[in-house]
């Protein structure tokens, strides 16, 4: 197991000597990454050197436009490129809606090459996912270290209000000035760090999983996963400060955590969880036609929410187990039916229903899983035990003047009840969350929430 991270003359960052034996596909990262400063004058040389072509179509929001957009198609043109300008204009927040996709999509020309997305998180899967389709490069300048999905293959987008997710190209070419970065609000880069933060949850999960599901787990992932965590939080005040240091720290966090997807081809080392609760606030707040927080925000706090569950469950241990009661309190089909559409209303839980039927499990394999469950517990616990103290994580999120608690966040009381339950049903994907509930004890480590979201 090993790796490394160097960067080059021209500012590239590459990953390279992945050397693992786990039972993962790995693919070696072939994007190139810049990151540096003063480097959104490379854009035209960094596209030639990639031979992507000569006609492009760029697009970003209001904002972003004038961040970085303007001056990159401006430097595209004045270098013999044809840019086809694709400003997405809204009043608030952008959001990677059927219509932005539309616009993109209705942007593009008979002789488009590549496209160029100027932005974060809704700006580059916007356009990722035009650029799946139409199967065309794409390249991504980066204005603000909000998210770790720059060099993600997976689109969160949304669909008549409900959070879906497609498959996208990532960039050829991701190019992160930190000059341009460093002017992104206070309030982006403490999203940027919750994000971060979320991956200690997702590690120990992905681990729980592999212990109780047979999933296959890439230690080298894992580990590139926690070495960015960590240095994130040991540079906590560089960051606040918006140093050139302490934004290059985080952006190469949120860059490393995003290769992680790349590597082994989904978002198992990044997301769980603490995603699940994040996207279903998100998915609600839309829903009710209220503004959404941002995803990192969501992600930080759904973090500090789930932590106590965990270091719980390692510190308790699993009591003895009455399996014919387990099996008689088993939710029926159209129970399971009902209480997903009352959680996520008709559409979003029929589409969710849809796409994790192997959710409904048999009791055969529930008592497997039980089983591995009470068989393997040490090796549960000590990956838990592995996570860092809990104040630390929660005082990283304060030095930044991130949101703390789901009131920060714009979330009431009912909101935040029915997220907690709801958190194991967003996806297929195991977590501890589904371990409890299989053993029969979500209920009882939930009865304590909904906890004083003002605290």
């Amino acid at each position: 197991m090993g790796y490394s991270i160097a960067y080059d003359a021209d500012s590239r960052l590459t990953i390279s000597g992945l050397a693992c034996d786990c039972p993962c596909e790995h693919n070696e990262p072939t994007q190139d990454i810049y990151v540096g400063n003063g480097i959104l004058e490379n854009l035209p040389r960094y596209i030639r050197k990639r031979a992507l072509g000569t006609h492009c179509v760029l697009v970003a929001d209001n904002n972003t436009w004038e961040i970085a957009g303007k001056r990159a198609a401006a430097l595209l043109r004045a270098d013999g490129f044809t840019v086809v300008e694709c400003v997405i204009r809204r009043e608030g927040v952008m959001d990677p809606d059927e219509t932005a996709v539309g616009e993109v999509l209705l942007s593009l020309q008979p002789d488009t090459e590549f496209l160029v997305s100027v932005g974060s998180g809704s700006i580059t899967d916007t356009v990722r996912v035009n650029a799946k389709r139409a199967n065309l490069p794409m390249v991504c300048v980066g204005t603000a270290p909000s998210m770790d999905g720059y060099t993600s293959v997976v689109c969160p987008l949304l669909l008549r209000g409900v959070k879906i997710h497609r498959a996208g190209n990532c960039p050829d070419i991701i190019l992160c000035d930190i000059d341009i970065l460093k002017t992104a609000p206070l309030s982006m880069v403490a999203s940027g760090v919750g994000d971060v933060l979320g991956k200690y949850i997702a590690k120990a999960d992905w681990i729980v999983g592999n212990i109780v599901n047979d999933e296959p787990y890439c230690p080298t992932c894992g580990q590139i996963v926690t070495d960015a965590v960590n240095q994130l939080v040991e540079n906590a005040e560089e960051i606040r400060s918006k140093s050139d240091k302490g934004i290059r720290i985080l952006i190469e966090a949120l860059l490393l955590a995003g290769m992680t997807i790349m590597i082994i081809g989904n978002t198992r080392a990044v997301a769980s969880v603490e995603h699940n609760i994040a996207h279903y606030w998100e998915m609600m707040q839309l829903s009710h036609h209220k503004k959404p927080p941002q995803h990192g925000d969501s992600v930080g706090v759904a973090t500090l929410l789930v932590w106590p569950i965990f270091t719980r469950f390692a510190q308790e241990g699993l009591p003895v187990l009455d399996l014919e009661a387990i099996r008689a309190k088993r939710i029926s089909r159209e129970a399971r039916t009902k209480w997903m559409l009352y959680a996520y209303g008709e559409e979003a839980g029929n589409a969710i229903m849809r796409d994790n039927e192997g959710d409904f499990l048999s009791w055969e394999e529930q008592k497997r899983r039980i089983e591995r469950t009470q068989a393997r517990f040490d090796e549960i616990r000590a990956c838990i035990e592995a996570l860092p103290p809990f104040e630390r994580v929660r005082a990283t999120l304060q030095t930044l003047g991130a949101p703390l608690t789901p009131q920060d966040c714009g979330i009431d009381r009912e909101l935040l009840n029915l997220s907690m339950q709801c958190a194991k049903d967003y996806r297929t994907r195991y977590t501890l969350f589904k371990t409890l509930d299989e053993c029969g004890l979500l209920e009882e480590y939930l009865k304590d929430y909904p906890v004083d979201w003002k605290a």
